[in-house]
């Protein structure tokens, strides 16, 4: 995978891109986090951005930051960013960060679908039989996931594994607090008419042994929001994310063959313009703010 360009900041030292966001150390020691307008889809970096991307996610996890103040503190010191990435970006702190996306289910698809079809389980965790797509769970559950390398798949794995890494203590308290922030974001979507099906949380550490909140934060990029009025489970359910994207790709007008491993081709305006629009619906219904 291409490695994806980086503006230039005065002032601050790039250390890394993700498919998403820049990192970059600020001469004080706090890092500077960017969102990019960049998408991407299995696991490809596409060529043309969505515009207002970067700013959607910045300005959503900021929100949920607040409302979930009360369970687990955050990363984010600062909004006052250098003047280029205004509105993007946020200043935060130095953390040392689990090797493990935290992810919690409260209903059934995506790759939870798949090991349950296979096993009946998800990460180790046995559910009833006769679920099917979009099925909600009798409880949400913790199904942590290895942190993949850039163009890599993350695998989901089971607690146990998790506990082998980080300990049992940290384990545990990684599960509580994912699921207490999926509870209550749960409850806060449900109340707008969303369905948060599942979410993908990232803590780190501070030195005093804090646990804390970083990355992004329920956002459609890290998230699977469902219209409520919608739901209707044994089908794919519609989505406020790059769902659109995923399906222009593996539909014959892409003319994209995704075993090929070559790189998809650009998205046509009209998959752009209705990937925005989705971002922008999902940030308006969620916060109750304008775009």
């Amino acid at each position: 995978m291409p490695s994806p360009a980086t503006p230039t900041i005065d002032g601050a030292s790039h250390l890394h891109s993700g498919k998403v966001r820049d990192l970059y150390e600020l001469a004080d020691g706090r890092l500077l986090m960017v969102a990019s307008d960049r998408i991407s889809a299995f696991d490809h970096i596409l060529e043309r951005p969505i515009p207002d991307k970067g700013e959607i996610l910045t300005r959503m996890s900021l929100w949920w930051f607040e409302q979930l103040a009360d369970l687990v503190p955050h990363h984010v010191l600062s909004t006052d960013v250098p003047e280029p990435v205004r509105g993007r970006a946020v200043i935060c702190e130095q953390l040392e960060m689990y090797p493990v996306e935290c992810v919690a289910r409260g209903y059934l698809t995506g790759s939870g679908l798949l090991d349950y079809r296979d096993t009946g389980e998800v990460c180790g965790i046995p559910l009833p039989a006769g679920l099917v797509d979009g099925s909600r769970l009798p409880e949400p559950v913790f199904t942590p996931a290895t942190k993949a390398a850039l163009g890599e798949h993350d695998e989901n794995v089971s607690y146990d594994a998790v506990a082998a890494t980080v300990g049992d203590q940290a384990a545990g308290r990684l599960r509580d607090l994912t699921l207490a922030v999926y509870g209550r974001a749960e409850e806060i979507a449900r109340g707008r008419g969303i369905i948060l099906a599942d979410t993908k949380l990232e803590f780190g550490r501070r030195a005093d042994g804090t646990v804390v909140l970083a990355d992004e934060v329920l956002t459609p990029d890290s998230s699977r929001f469902w219209p409520a009025d919608d739901w209707q489970p044994g089908r794919t359910q519609p989505s406020y994310d790059k769902q659109i994207v995923r399906n222009w790709l593996l539909s014959p007008e892409s003319g994209w063959d995704r075993a090929s491993g070559e790189a998809p081709p650009p998205l046509p305006d009209e998959v752009v313009s209705q990937t925005r629009a989705r971002y922008i619906e999902a940030f308006e219904t969620l916060t109750g703010q304008p775009w």
